[in-house]
């Protein structure tokens, strides 16, 4: 299979890509209880280390694969699938989520492997997540549902729970991925 840039995927990368997909997929519907409160997924998690692991454009490529399945009518997303996901206000942190592998996989690709920059290559993919998913939520509810709410309510509505948690996967993807990269396990 050849890429937009004329390279050839490895079968290797093909897997991997495809594992990661399915990764992110089965990320939606892990979810972690948290006393008195919700619960949060691992979706997210999958994320960062589709980016680790695969590079900034496997990883984006992998990533997106996982969306288009969700729009195309696949149940994979935490609330089903089908084209009309684009107008939920959660959309937004789907995108991010490309975004947010592109963005991990090139810092880390650049950086030099240790967890210190991992860590950092995983805050940089939070704050893209949260950048556009808090961006389209603040778009589709005050443009297209016609329901007004400010830039701070949609922020604050990301804690006690989504930002804390989504903080701890990022120490866990960096640790993981270390680990994961000097076992061998990583695309070409």
């Amino acid at each position: 299979m050849e890429t937009t840039i004329g390279k050839k995927l490895s079968t290797k990368n093909l897997v991997l890509c495809g594992m990661f997909t399915a990764l992110v997929a089965i990320g939606a519907f892990i979810q972690v209880p948290v006393p008195y409160m919700d619960y949060f997924t691992l979706q997210f998690f999958f994320v960062l280390l589709a980016g680790l692991i695969l590079g900034g454009k496997m990883g984006a490529m992998s990533v997106g694969c996982y969306v288009l399945l969700g729009l195309v009518g696949l149940p994979v997303f935490a609330a089903g699938g089908g084209i009309g996901y684009v107008v939920r206000p959660s959309f937004g942190y789907l995108l991010g989520f490309i975004a947010t592998a592109f963005v991990t996989g090139i810092l880390s690709e650049k950086l030099k492997t240790n967890y210190r920059n991992y860590f950092l290559a995983c805050l940089a993919g939070f704050v893209v997540t949260y950048g556009i998913g808090i961006v389209y939520k603040y778009m589709i509810l005050n443009f297209y549902a016609n329901t007004p709410a400010a830039w701070t309510v949609i922020f604050l509505s990301c804690f006690p729970l989504d930002m804390p948690g989504d903080f701890i996967l990022c120490i866990l993807a960096a640790g993981v991925g270390i680990r994961l990269k000097k076992a061998g396990f990583y695309a070409d």
